[in-house]
C-alpha cells in the first residue's frame, strides 16, 4: 500500500487537537495507537500509518456524525506542519514547482490518498487516488487530504484564487454548505474520481518567498529526513508488527529474532541504531492491545493480563498505570463514560 509509510507525529497531534476541541479526551483519541500524550509534544517521534489510521478511526467512532469532519481536519494542515518539506514548498520558485517537490518527497506528507498531477492546457488536474484506503475511513481521509491541499495552496498564494473546481466520488451529503464555504466553489459529488482542478496560470506565478539557495537547502534536508524515517522504522516496524500479530501469545526477543533470521544480539544492536529497544516496542504493542481489550471487549483484567503475557495481574496493572497514569479499571470506566457522553445529544 502506497500510503503505508512512516511519518512525523505532527499529523496525529493536529487530529488529537481536533478531537479535544470537540470534547474528547487525549486518551480517547490515542486509544489503541500505542502513543502517550507526551509523544505528541516530541517532534522527533516517528509513527506508522497504522497508528495514524487508528486515531482517525477513534475520531470517526466518536465524532462521525459531524458533517465534513475531514474538511475541518484538513484546514489545520498549513505548510508549517510539513517541516522541511513545508520550507521547500514556500521557498520554491512557484506553486507548481512546490507541487513537484511535494510529489518527490511524498513520504514526508501525511496523506493516505496518492496524488497524481497532470497539466492540461491552462489547468492542472490533481487526482486523489483513494484505492487501498480502508473503506470505513475513506470519506474522512479524502476530505482531509483535499482540504490540506487547498490550505497549503492558499498559504503559498493567498493573493488570488487557484482552485477552480473540486470533485468527489462519494454520494452527495445532505448538507453541502461546509464544502462550498471552505472550497469557495460548488463541489461535484458522484464523480468518476476525487479531483481538484487548479489554475495553471496562477500556479506558475512567482512565490513571494521563493529563494533558490533556501530551496536547495530545504530539499537536502528533505532527503536526509526521509532517509532517517526509513531507517527508524526498518527493523522496528517488523518487530512491532510481529508482536502485534502475536499479541495474545506475546513472544520474547529470542523468538522474534529467530523469526527475523538474526541473533538476539544482532537484533538488539540494530534496534539501538534505530533509537529503540525490544522492551520499548513490546510495551508499545502491549499498551495498544490493552486499550483495545479494555474498551472493545468484555474481558476481565486477569484475562487481559494473561493474553498480554503477564505472569500476574498485578504486573499488568502496575505497567498500565505507568503507561497511562490510571489503573485498567479506572481507564475502562472513563472510556465508557466518555463514549456515552459523545453519543448523547
Amino acid at each position: 500500500m502506497e500510503w503505508d509509510f512512516a511519518r512525523s507525529v505532527t499529523s496525529m497531534r493536529l487530529m488529537t487537537d481536533l478531537g479535544v476541541d470537540h470534547g474528547l479526551s487525549v486518551n480517547s483519541c490515542l486509544a489503541g495507537t500505542g502513543l502517550k500524550e507526551q509523544d505528541l509534544n516530541d517532534p522527533s517521534v516517528i509513527v506508522s500509518a497504522q497508528q495514524e489510521l487508528r486515531l482517525i478511526s477513534n475520531l470517526i467512532r466518536h465524532l462521525g456524525d459531524i458533517p465534513a469532519l475531514g474538511i475541518e481536519a484538513g484546514k489545520r494542515y498549513h505548510f508549517t506542519a510539513f517541516g522541511a518539506l513545508g520550507f521547500a514548498m514556500v521557498s520554491s520558485p512557484n506553486a507548481r514547482s512546490a507541487m513537484d517537490v511535494t510529489l518527490r518527497y511524498f513520504q514526508l506528507t501525511f496523506a493516505f490518498t496518492r496524488f497524481h498531477v497532470e497539466d492540461k492546457g491552462d489547468e492542472t488536474y490533481v487526482t486523489l487516488d483513494d484505492s487501498g484506503v480502508p473503506e470505513d475511513v475513506r470519506a474522512f481521509i479524502v476530505e482531509r487530504d483535499s482540504a490540506a491541499l487547498v490550505t497549503v495552496q492558499r498559504d503559498l498564494f493567498a493573493s488570488r484564487p487557484v482552485l477552480q473546481s473540486v470533485h468527489f466520488t462519494r454520494v452527495e451529503p445532505e448538507d453541502t454548505q461546509v464544502y462550498e464555504a471552505f472550497f469557495g466553489v460548488k463541489a461535484l459529488f458522484g464523480a468518476v474520481s476525487n479531483m481538484a482542478i487548479l489554475s495553471k496560470t496562477a500556479l506558475m506565478e512567482p512565490l513571494s518567498q521563493g529563494n533558490a539557495l533556501a530551496f536547495k537547502a530545504a530539499e537536502e534536508q528533505c532527503s536526509a529526513l526521509l532517509d532517517r524515517h526509513k531507517a527508524r522504522v526498518g527493523l522496528a516496524a517488523k518487530v512491532r508488527d510481529h508482536l502485534a500479530r502475536n499479541g495474545t501469545n506475546m513472544p520474547d526477543m529470542d523468538d522474534v529474532a529467530s523469526v527475523l533470521c538474526m541473533t538476539p544480539r544482532t537484533m538488539r544492536r540494530r534496534l539501538l541504531d534505530e533509537s529503540t529497544t525490544f522492551l520499548k516496542l513490546r510495551d508499545e504493542v502491549r499498551l495498544a492491545l490493552a486499550e483495545e481489550f479494555l474498551t472493545g471487549f468484555a474481558l476481565s483484567v486477569e484475562q487481559i493480563a494473561t493474553r498480554l503475557g503477564y505472569s500476574e495481574p498485578t504486573c499488568f496493572i502496575n505497567a498500565f498505570k505507568r503507561w497511562t497514569g490510571k489503573t485498567p479499571l479506572v481507564y475502562r470506566k472513563a472510556a465508557k463514560l466518555e463514549t456515552r457522553s459523545s453519543l448523547s445529544p
